[in-house]
């Protein structure tokens, strides 16, 4: 740690304030060099925390948190927060197993005023803060540091509109502008803010054209040029966010420390809603991530001198990889379906359909409501969409699935990925939820493969039925199994056995199914992949009923309303029943960690199986 002279010495933000203005951009390059070989070795969100380690130090170096609230969005750019904060040493077990989580968590540190990992609720929360300070008669700050992706939401909207009636509140909404979410963004918004940056660019040029002869003169000129722009007076009066009736600041640079300063120090001082504008860069000091931001957003482990990555020597395709195959396959014969995902293109496996069908290829922005009501209207119309949306997101816009959707029978596809365990994102992104509500909804087709050529045959499946489907699969690899070429669909609401046995029935829905089977040779259980969670197979489970004194029902999901729900539901209509055990997540929600590690947390793996299977028997 003797690299590290400056970073060294900070243990809270305390310690930041105590340092001199000019040291502060020591104390960031130390912070960024350090960024870089943590993460390194843990793996986790990179390119967009190193775009924020000048504007982290600058707040904390301005603003007295946690009694000054500092409200981070999403998450992705909060490693800098942490280590000012107190866990430089914890970030040796970032997002692994025990260790600290990669997105702010209130039980972790006072200075996370706020959880996130969800996108675009930071302005909503620090709004409310900052209405609680001025109840109580406090002074402090309530600061929400925002993403240009991350605006694109409609969350983020209507905050502003609720904010700025409020002239009596100390709000501050600092807008990072990396001109990216995950991947470039998209809409209108990002053109306004492209125009907005577009004379302030141009005249940077100019000037740096004209000055270049004489440096000194130059870095008077821009230090002139931000203090006016970041300083002085609200910018553009007519922009969006003064419309909103926020007083709008910038934009400025996010990677000067002098002036990122000078302006918080300012801003601080005003009352009423602010909106500061600031110019980042994603992957901001590390060559590699600056080329590739996407490609470093979210690392595994690797070298940070060359920045290769640990590669899976495996040859089998991930699922996403599966999904995205599949959708071009289909949109190749069919003229009708398209592609929609909200902000996820390489995440959700788009890449290649963006590329070969650019014309029925939309990516929405972070607006999973839009995206739902977006492909309804398509259906209306006699397309065929295609949602491609991690089970986690979808959560998000659980009103137009029933409303714009089920309720309208209409023939859209989800195409559900990270269902289940999402690993070391941890409980924000886990698909712990997804067969219990989508089982209740009315007109649902709802099915989980066991593996990739299933995956396939789902996704046919689901393309030809004549109402809202959904194809949920998990994060990673399946078995690998060999893909079927042509689009075959499945009979609906129908299961199979795998295995025969005694006694006991394993009763498997989706990625299950192998540890099933292992617990089956053990057990010398029954084996059924269920494949249908709804229509669930009636007729299976009372065949399973009548030949077996225990049931078993296994899934990637909460127990609470899954699929087991569903086998119990079955059985209640017979007129005798076997003993019924339910398998599945507990009420409670499941930390990061690999994902290993995770199902065998929750007796999900083979020896978890077998072991609640002599359980129940020995309490006979």
């Amino acid at each position: 740690m003797s690299d590290y002279p400056y970073l060294n010495r900070i243990h809270s933000p305390a310690d930041v304030r105590a340092l001199n203005r000019n040291e502060l951009p020591t104390l960031a390059g130390e912070l960024r060099r350090f960024l870089i070989e943590s993460v390194s070795k843990t793996g986790g969100h990179l390119s967009s925390n190193l775009g924020t380690v000048e504007l982290t130090v600058a707040l904390h170096y301005v603003f007295n948190a946690p009694e000054d609230r500092i409200v981070w969005d999403v998450g992705h750019q909060t490693y800098s927060h942490k280590i000012l904060t107190g866990r430089r040493e914890a970030m040796a077990g970032l997002r692994r197993y025990g260790g600290i989580s990669g997105f702010p968590r209130r039980t972790e540190s006072e200075y996370d005023t706020f959880g996130t990992a969800h996108s675009s609720t930071s302005i909503s929360a620090a709004l409310a803060m900052a209405i609680a300070a001025r109840d109580r008669g406090e002074a402090h700050t309530s600061i929400a540091v925002i993403g240009d992706g991350a605006m694109s939401a409609g969350m983020a909207f209507e905050a502003l509109n609720n904010a700025g009636s409020m002239k009596d509140i100390n709000l501050l909404v600092i807008l990072n502008d990396n001109e990216m979410s995950i991947s470039p963004p998209v809409g209108a918004l990002s053109n306004i803010l492209a125009r907005l940056m577009a004379p302030y660019d141009a005249a940077r040029r100019l000037g740096k054209k004209v000055l270049c002869v004489a440096p000194p003169v130059l870095d008077l000129a821009r230090k002139v040029e931000e203090v006016a722009k970041g300083m002085v007076a609200p910018n553009s009066p007519g922009t969006l966010f003064e419309e909103f009736g926020f007083h709008y600041y910038g934009p400025v640079d996010g990677h000067d420390l002098d002036i990122l300063v000078r302006t918080l120090q300012n801003l601080r001082n005003f009352k009423g809603p602010r909106f500061l504008h600031v110019v980042t860069r994603k992957g901001q000091g590390y060559k590699l991530a600056e080329a590739d931001p996407i490609r470093y957003h979210g690392v595994s482990t690797f070298d940070h001198r060359t920045g290769l990555q640990e590669e899976n020597a495996g040859i089998k395709p991930a699922y996403t990889q599966v999904f995205g195959d599949w959708l071009c396959d289909a949109a190749a014969r069919d003229p009708r379906v398209i592609g929609i995902t909200p902000a996820m293109c390489e995440g959700s496996g788009l890449t290649r359909f963006a590329r070969e069908f650019p014309g029925r290829y939309y990516d929405v922005g972070i607006a999973e409501q839009h995206a739902l009501t977006f492909a309804a209207g398509l259906a209306c119309e006699g397309f065929r969409p295609v949602v491609a949306i991690y089970s986690t997101f979808l959560q998000r816009a659980y009103d137009q699935l029933i409303h714009d959707i089920a309720l309208q029978n209409l023939p859209v596809v989800f195409a559900i990925d990270r269902a289940g365990l999402a690993g070391t994102d941890g409980a924000t992104h886990h698909g712990a939820f997804d067969l219990s509500f989508l089982a209740c909804v009315p007109n649902m087709l709802v099915m989980a493969p066991s593996d990739e050529n299933e995956c396939r045959q789902m996704l046919n499946t689901a393309l030809r039925h004549e109402g809202p489907s959904a194809v949920r699969y998990p994060r990673g690899m399946g078995p690998g199994t060999a893909l079927e070429t042509d689009l075959r669909a499945l009979p609906i609401g129908k299961g199979e056995i795998r295995r025969y046995g005694q006694k006991t029935a394993l009763l498997a829905f989706g990625s299950l199914l192998a540890p099933a089977l292992e617990a089956g040779e053990a057990l010398d259980a029954a084996v059924a992949n269920m494949r249908f969670v709804k229509p669930i197979d009636d007729a299976l489970i009372a065949h399973l009923a009548r030949e077996h004194d225990l049931l078993v029902t296994l899934e990637e999901n909460v127990v609470i309303g899954g699929a087991g729900s569903e086998v119990a539901r079955v059985l209640d209509t017979l007129p005798t029943r076997p003993r019924l055990l339910r398998l599945g997540f507990p009420d409670r929600f499941i930390d990061h960690g690999e994902q290993r590690q995770l199902l065998a947390e929750a007796g999900l793996d083979t020896a978890g199986i077998v072991s609640a299977v002599h359980s129940l028997r020995q309490s006979k």
